[in-house]
C-alpha cells in the first residue's frame, strides 16, 4: 500500500496493525512450541525436547509466527536496516510477555562483533531496550558471543546446537549470580541459540533464564514426518524424535 503520510517507519499504518498473536490450542509448558493436538506433550505438557532437557531455558514466549506481514517487518528491520523498526516491535514483545511474571534483568542476544560491525547494529539490543523501557527493568550486555559461527539457517537441529556449542561467554560471573534473566532476540527457530546462551547464564548462576522473541518458526506446518535428531549439548547423538503432522 503507498505511504499517506511522513513517518520514520516506511511502513503503512495498516500493515503495523497486521501481525497477529501466534495462535494455538496446545503448546509446550516450557518452550511454547506449537502442536496440532496433545499427542507429542507428555502428562506435564512438555514436548520430547524438553523433557529430555535440551532446553537450556526456564520458559519461552514469542508474539507470533515468523511469516507473513510479520516476517517482512523482521527482515526490514534487521537486513534493510530500519531501525525505526524496534519500536513496532517491542509493542509485540510487550503483548507476549506474560503478566505476573518478575524478571531482574533484561539481556539482548549478543552478536558476534564482526556480524554486528556487518549489519551496523544488534537488532536484539534495539529490542531489548524497548522492552525495558516499556517494564522499567534494566538493560544490560551480561554475554558475549566470542565465537563467529556459522549463519543457523538451513541446518538440522543436531547441527544447530554444535553450532552454537561454546558460542558465548558471560563478562562478569558476580553480576550474574542469582538474576531472573529475560534474555531477548528477534526470532526463535529451534532453540538451539537460546538454549545456548541460557545454558551459559545459568552455568554462571542465573537463577532463571526466560526467553522473549517477537516470533517463532511454526513447525506445526512441515512435512509430514520430519526425524530430529535429539543430541547432547557437545553434539553427540543419543536419540532421535519423529514429529508428524498431526503433531
Amino acid at each position: 500500500m503507498p505511504l499517506q503520510e511522513i513517518s520514520r517507519i516506511p511502513v503503512c499504518p495498516s500493515c503495523l496493525r497486521k501481525p497477529a498473536a501466534l495462535d494455538a490450542e496446545y503448546f509446550c509448558r516450557d518452550c511454547r512450541m506449537p502442536f496440532r493436538n496433545a499427542f507429542p506433550l507428555d502428562e506435564e505438557g512438555r514436548c520430547a525436547l524438553c523433557r529430555l532437557g535440551l532446553k537450556g531455558f526456564d520458559a519461552a514466549y514469542s508474539f507470533g509466527a515468523f511469516e507473513g506481514e510479520l516476517r517482512e517487518l523482521i527482515h526490514l528491520f534487521k537486513y534493510g536496516g530500519v531501525e525505526t523498526l524496534a519500536g513496532p516491535l517491542g509493542r509485540f514483545l510487550a503483548l507476549a510477555l506474560p503478566r505476573g511474571q518478575r524478571f531482574d534483568v533484561v539481556v539482548p542476544m549478543p552478536l558476534h562483533w564482526m556480524r554486528r560491525w556487518k549489519r551496523g547494529f544488534n537488532q536484539a539490543d534495539l529490542l531489548a531496550r524497548e522492552i525495558g523501557r516499556r517494564t522499567c527493568l534494566p538493560v544490560c550486555g551480561l554475554v558475549a558471543r566470542g565465537k563467529a559461527t556459522t549463519p543457523q539457517a538451513g541446518l538440522t537441529n543436531a547441527k544447530r546446537r554444535a553450532n552454537v556449542n561454546g558460542a558465548f561467554r558471560v563478562r562478569r560471573a558476580e553480576q550474574v549470580k542469582g538474576l531472573r534473566i529475560l534474555l531477548v532476540d528477534d526470532v526463535m527457530t529451534t532453540g538451539a541459540t537460546a538454549s545456548a546462551c541460557a545454558r551459559t547464564l545459568k552455568r554462571a548462576g542465573a537463577a532463571r533464564v526466560s526467553v522473549l522473541t517477537v516470533a517463532r518458526v511454526d513447525r506445526r506446518f512441515d512435512s509430514d514426518a520430519v526425524r530430529l535428531s535429539v543430541t547432547e549439548p557437545g553434539g553427540d547423538q543419543i536419540g532421535s524424535v519423529e514429529a508428524h503432522a498431526r503433531g
